[in-house]
């Protein structure tokens, strides 16, 4: 529900007032508002109908429920928000700032295994069928709308709506690997002990220990990896330069953790 309503207020505050037709059923309904003046919300209800039969068919019973009430939310935020003052009829600000709040709401949704309806559907189902990402699955239905729009409006809009999907996709990934401050460090040490002593008692985390021989000196060394969060890292680092400098230290951003001590409880 949060998720859906994001989605509409994006296409509320940024897309419909710039004329950006960002791909979706959001984007064809604006096409038709510029052509006959209909009402968004009612479109997107009447089109969002019988794809989730089709979502149901080939998604899945909990998948259609859940894509049953972003069905309903999205063009109900439209319609409840039709007159919000805070708009922005500027292309570029709203292809970044609505494609950055419409990614969030579709990330939302996704995580919940759910849909927002219409073509997010058939995004999902392609997404199913043909192993991409939800992003890349996304982005390639949405560009098929942005055609339309481009003989619709013209081709600037098109283009500013093409990078509206574009960051929009991106987003949607992002939000879906829920992207961590999370460090992976890689310690290669001959002084092993010394190190997991540090990481143990220092920081209290746990280690993984692998034996390896340097390239160079053809020499075994064990390589430490261990999983720490930002500030944990900061601390890690400074120990490590002060206590044992001879060791190579590489600091990686983990985008998601699942194991104790971060997804569970110690």
């Amino acid at each position: 529900m949060i998720g859906s309503i994001f989605v509409g207020l994006a296409f509320n505050i940024f897309f419909l007032p710039a004329r950006l037709a960002a791909g979706g059923v959001s984007g064809i309904s604006t096409i038709l508002y510029e052509l006959y003046g209909f009402e968004p919300a009612f479109i997107q209800w009447l089109i969002n109908i019988p794809v989730f039969f089709l979502g149901f068919a080939l998604l899945g019973k909990e998948f259609s429920l859940k894509t049953l009430v972003g069905t309903f939310f999205v063009p109900f935020t439209i319609w409840a928000s039709a007159d919000i003052p805070f708009t922005i009829d500027n292309p570029l600000l709203s292809a970044i700032y609505g494609g950055i709040l419409l990614g969030v709401g579709l990330g939302i949704v996704y995580r919940g295994n759910g849909s927002t309806g219409g073509l997010a559907t058939v995004a999902q189902i392609v997404k199913k069928y043909s192993g991409l990402s939800s992003g890349y699955a996304q982005l390639l239905v949405d560009g098929m709308v942005v055609v339309a729009s481009a003989v619709v409006f013209n081709l600037e809009l098109a283009l500013f709506a093409m990078m509206a999907i574009f960051v929009t996709s991106k987003v949607i990934d992002f939000v879906q690997l829920q992207t961590s401050p999370s460090k992976l460090v890689l310690i290669i040490t001959e002084q092993e002990e010394r190190i997991q002593t540090i990481i143990k008692e220092e920081i209290d985390r746990g280690l993984t220990k692998v034996r390896s021989v340097g390239g160079f000196s053809n020499q075994e060394k064990t390589m430490i990896l261990c999983v720490v969060e930002q500030q944990e890292a900061i601390y890690l680092k400074r120990v490590l330069q002060e206590e044992e400098p001879h060791s190579f230290v590489v600091f990686l951003n983990a985008s998601e953790i699942l194991g104790k001590g971060f997804s569970l409880a110690k």
